[in-house]
């Protein structure tokens, strides 16, 4: 491992993996850093809230699409800077967002950082370039090729490529992988997630057996530390994620156990659907976004009846990544969040 560096910059500080990632660098764990950590957020409330988790925090209120703005997160550091690209959108407001935040942006912040002089960068992708499994017994190792899935996948897919070609550049950028993942500080979409395990609504479509990997917040942090501090070559990257897959109706019987542990009266699920649900929600999303448009719930449906599995292998081998939380104790720290937080599930 390299020693840490001076400065860490961390776009996406007030997102889900930003605010786990600043979290650890601050509280007394084995990722405390003593540096500068630049955090890029968007608004104020994000800047308060991570101004009180220690002093070494320096919010910037910019905006990932402006070139000014990144040049101003940059401004004064002295010394060693590695920077974590955590920022991205997901779910848009308007579909021309994922062009502009998830490749653009991301193309501006490579080219800001090269001529800052960084000394390492990780890029935080997505299993979206790679798509969905062929089969339920299929994994995606690390030779897939590119078949991103939909609008999002296609601009994490082009994201990736303007990474590798600025390694062969000469960056030191390298890049991770990870699913779907779970933890404290989580956002709305996964407090909707519980409340529908709670109340037996969580839609299981059909046998439920399909597999998928998901990543702790945890390890997901332990993963994007290593990425950054061993020394590899640029370009590369890997899946970080839990041990192995689990079943859609292991994930839900775990998570409605847990809660139950955590005195919640949880009912049984009983939303039951055909695959054919899945297909044509995903027919239907298809449609709308080659039209430009976006529905969040046709495109979560869409993926519920697909595999999504990837094997961990290389970022074990290469990177000594070792994810030491898995699904029921991940998901009851989550709730347990959730409780201290005084968020209704």
């Amino acid at each position: 491992m390299i020693p840490i560096p001076d400065n860490t910059v961390v776009t996406g500080a007030g997102g889900w993996l930003g605010t786990g990632l600043v979290s650890a660098f601050t509280d007394d764990g084995p990722h405390r850093r003593s540096g500068c950590i630049r955090a890029l957020v968007r608004d104020q409330d994000d800047a308060d809230r991570l101004s009180i988790l220690s002093d070494n925090i320096e919010p910037v209120l910019g905006d990932l699409t402006l070139r000014s703005d990144l040049e101003r997160l940059f401004e004064g550091l002295s010394g060693t800077t590695d920077v974590i690209h955590a920022a991205g959108v997901i779910h848009p407001t308007t579909f021309d967002e994922l062009d502009a935040v998830n490749h653009l942006g991301t193309v501006a912040l490579l080219d800001v950082a090269a001529e800052a002089g960084i000394r390492r960068m990780v890029h935080v992708s997505s299993n979206s370039p790679f798509g969905t499994n062929a089969s339920r017994a299929d994994t995606f190792r690390n030779d897939e090729p590119y078949h991103p899935y939909f609008g999002y996948g296609q601009s994490k897919m082009l994201a990736e490529l303007r990474v590798i070609e600025a390694a062969d550049r000469g960056l030191n950028v390298v890049m991770v992988r990870p699913p779907w993942f779970y933890g404290p500080h989580q956002p709305a979409r996964q407090t909707q997630f519980f409340t529908m395990v709670r109340t037996g609504r969580f839609p299981v479509l059909g046998d439920g057996g399909q597999r998928r990997s998901m990543v702790y917040i945890g390890n997901l942090v332990q993963g994007v530390v290593r990425a950054e501090l061993t020394p590899t070559d640029p370009g590369l990257g890997w899946w970080i994620a839990d041990e192995r897959p689990y079943r859609v109706n292991e994930i839900v019987e775990t998570v409605g156990a847990v809660m139950r542990e955590e005195g919640f009266d949880v009912k049984p699920n009983r939303v039951r659907l055909p695959n054919i649900v899945g297909s044509l929600a995903e027919r239907v999303d298809g449609l709308l976004q080659s039209s430009g448009r976006y529905n969040q719930q046709f495109h979560v449906l869409g993926e519920m009846n697909k595999t999504i599995a990837v094997d961990i292998s290389a970022a074990k081998r290469d990177l000594g990544y070792e994810p030491d939380v898995a699904l029921a104790e991940g998901m009851r720290r989550s709730v347990q969040w959730c409780l201290e937080q005084g968020i209704e599930l």
